[in-house]
């Protein structure tokens, strides 16, 4: 599961590394450093052929699945063709962009963060679902789920799952509507980045605590 993230750049630089510096974007989110669950957060998509920018609540429950099915904040790779997740497959399908983000070890009450980022220090395109219509009772009706690497452990936490991170390239495939459903699973499994394209640094326990937010929680600990 991957449980926060590193926004800490604006949307429109991102958009710009992302050659999207014409996108419409209707807002201006504030950087953050310890991106949590419940969240609204800038997310990159195509709307009827058009560059957008939306602020987007991190989390997602489809409305028919409320008392059925928890709020989910990721959705598995080798999950997305099932009846759950088909829909946002086709017409969902967005990036957040981020520098890194975050995993745990050690043992509880004693969980060491750790910020994952690329070697290059470029940004993340992390695959995401969302759907981007209105909610009527609950927020994460209209929310993003990371998608994450069905067969992929954690960097750091062989019991948690890494999200798929593509290059600026294959992910605008990823943003495609002529891609197929099956064709975007294909793409995110074949192309995703390796391991050995990221680092990582431990980063204060100050990151545990949501809703903390400062330029610390993505700085190196001394050593």
């Amino acid at each position: 599961m991957c449980g926060r993230f590193d926004q800490s750049q604006t949307a429109r630089y991102y958009a710009s590394v992302f050659g999207w510096a014409d996108a419409v974007y209707d807002s201006e989110s504030t950087p953050a450093y310890n991106v949590s669950p419940g969240s609204y957060r800038p997310v990159m998509h195509l709307q009827d052929g058009e560059r957008r920018i939306d602020d987007v609540f991190w989390s997602y429950r489809a409305k028919w699945a409320e008392g059925k099915i928890p709020i989910a904040i990721n959705a598995r790779l080798d999950k997305l063709t099932n009846r759950y997740w088909s829909r946002l497959l086709k017409n969902g399908r967005a990036l957040v962009p981020a520098e890194g983000w975050y995993e745990w070890t050690g043992e509880k009450g004693k969980r060491q963060p750790w910020h994952i980022h690329r070697k290059d220090r470029a940004p993340l395109f992390m695959l995401a679902l969302a759907n981007f219509g209105t909610f009527t009772e609950n927020r994460a009706e209209a929310g993003f789920v990371l998608v994450t690497d069905d067969a992929a452990e954690g960097m750091l936490d062989i019991h948690d799952r890494r999200p798929v991170v593509l290059d600026a390239t294959d992910a605008a495939l990823w943003l495609d509507p002529a891609l197929s459903p099956e064709a975007a699973v294909e793409l995110a499994r074949n192309a995703a980045l390796p391991p050995d394209a990221f680092e990582w640094f431990k980063v204060t326990p100050a990151v545990n605590r949501a809703g903390v937010n400062s330029p610390q929680m993505a700085l190196p600990l001394p050593e």
